[in-house]
């Protein structure tokens, strides 16, 4: 028995795409590290980790196994349980977006916070990209949806993405993931069934895509 059994019965020949597939995830939060878990459980090994943070008790209650690594740095944590990734500790700006090579990726999974750097990235990479919208501030996962970016609906942090992106001149489509529910509070509370819902989706989303190339 093997612990890819279970998948293989579902993707049968594609999962071999998966064991191939190289895959970068810019954030590792609330979002992300769901996203991580879900990937790697899947059979995809190959992939980067991008994260300029450290854990601290607040994120206890929504992201992937903080509440062992108080203090440390996510990448270097995360390394921990999943040692095939390769970690970049950086902050992802629109700096380091316009600098880095995403050419050797096939998927840019996107699950930062930065606006600029999203705009960057939804510019450079709209064809590899799969871009995770505001989580917070919710508490129903049947409201989180797949859309791609002129058809996403009910976010606040979304519709500012768009606006920026039409002043850019900027008419692409790429995939998001977000939440049609109304912000329930103003302040930035989470609750796990929906950041983790994200970071699931995200992570299905992903592999599709790895299975129609």
């Amino acid at each position: 028995m093997s612990k890819y059994d279970r998948i293989k019965l579902l993707l049968e020949d594609d999962f071999e795409k998966l064991s191939r597939a190289k895959i970068i995830l810019l954030g590792v939060g609330g979002v992300g590290s769901f996203c991580l878990d879900c990937l790697y459980r899947s059979g995809v090994t190959d992939i980067t980790i991008v994260d300029f943070d450290s854990y601290d008790a607040s994120n206890q209650n929504r992201q992937m196994w903080s509440e062992l690594h108080e203090g440390e740095l996510k990448v270097a944590a995360l390394k921990q349980h999943y040692p095939e990734v390769t970690i970049i500790n950086k902050r992802v700006d629109e700096a380091w977006v316009q600098a880095f090579d995403f050419e050797p990726y096939d998927v840019v999974l996107d699950a930062i916070d930065d606006r600029n750097a999203k705009l960057a990235l939804a510019q450079k990479c709209y064809k590899k990209l799969i871009s995770s919208f505001g989580s917070a501030k919710r508490m129903d996962p049947t409201k989180v949806q797949v859309a791609d970016i002129w058809k996403s609906h009910g976010d606040k942090f979304g519709a500012k993405i768009r606006y920026e992106l039409k002043k850019r001149r900027f008419s692409k489509k790429y995939t998001v993931v977000f939440s049609s529910e109304p912000a329930l509070v103003k302040a930035k509370g989470s609750f796990m069934g929906v950041t983790a819902t994200f970071g699931l989706t995200m992570c299905s989303q992903a592999i599709k895509r790895i299975q129609s190339v």
